[in-house]
């Protein structure tokens, strides 16, 4: 009878030791290629035009204002605890979908988010339907004390989001990269991102006035609600007409 020690030396382990394991440097460097080429794989579609999913009628790019709260999304962390995918089961349409609708996330609805906001927790609820739940005021009342809208919350206040400011300069830098990924953003709507951030600004400020709620639409908060009421819209329109066909 023979001991693992008296093995030592045999077969497929012993060659993977000596061949690899025993080399560091070359073992690093095949370590590294293996991982940069899975992370090629996954990566590279995101950022080619032609590589991603088919687009559904009526799902269109974000406008100026909401590259703006999407960007403020992601510099808060947002998607740590909230997840945008409402996967196709029963139970996750129920909870998360549209009441009008059976609508778990297509892919085309992601068509325009570089990169998505898939998510991997809900600690908070997820967010794929977040476009026309409540208005305005619930969530500007929200994010500076989630516990005045709801009382079990446990997400923490962001207050400065009321009282900082957007530039437009740095988001229509966001707009034109995003142009230069393949977005159809023309040269016209990446001039015109201020007064397009403006004018849809103004729209949720006037809509904040009503109740009682005075701010101006440079406020980062304002960048933000108008992301958040996007949030599965177009989708929500596209899933219903083509059920309707059907």
């Amino acid at each position: 009878m023979t001991t693992p020690h008296e093995n030592e030396g045999k077969g497929i382990l012993s060659w993977h030791r000596r061949a690899l394991e025993g080399k560091g440097a070359f073992f690093a460097i095949a370590v590294s290629a293996v991982a940069s080429i899975g992370g090629i794989v996954e990566i590279a579609p995101m950022y080619s035009a032609t590589a991603g999913p088919e687009l559904l009628a009526g799902v269109t790019p974000y406008t100026a204002l909401e590259v703006a709260g999407r960007d403020i999304y992601v510099r808060e962390g947002c998607y740590v605890c909230h997840s945008q995918w409402i996967r196709p089961f029963r139970a996750e349409v129920l909870r998360y979908g549209h009441a009008d609708v059976g609508d778990w996330s297509r892919a085309g609805e992601y068509a325009y988010d570089r990169p998505f906001q898939l998510g991997s927790r809900r600690i908070g609820p997820d967010l794929m339907r977040e476009g026309g739940k409540y208005p305005d005021s619930w969530h500007y009342e929200h994010m500076k004390n989630p516990r005045k809208v709801q009382k079990q919350s446990i997400m923490p206040p962001y207050p400065w989001l009321h009282e900082d400011t957007v530039d437009p300069a740095d988001v229509q830098a966001s707009v034109q990269a995003l142009q230069s990924l393949g977005e159809p953003y023309t040269d016209a709507e990446v001039q015109a991102v201020a007064a397009s951030m403006k004018e849809q600004g103004d729209t949720i400020v006037a809509s904040l006035a009503q109740s009682g709620i005075q701010t101006s639409s440079d406020k980062e908060i304002i960048a933000l609600i108008a992301y958040l009421q996007r949030l599965g819209k177009d989708g929500t329109a596209a899933i219903a007409a083509s059920e309707k066909q059907q």
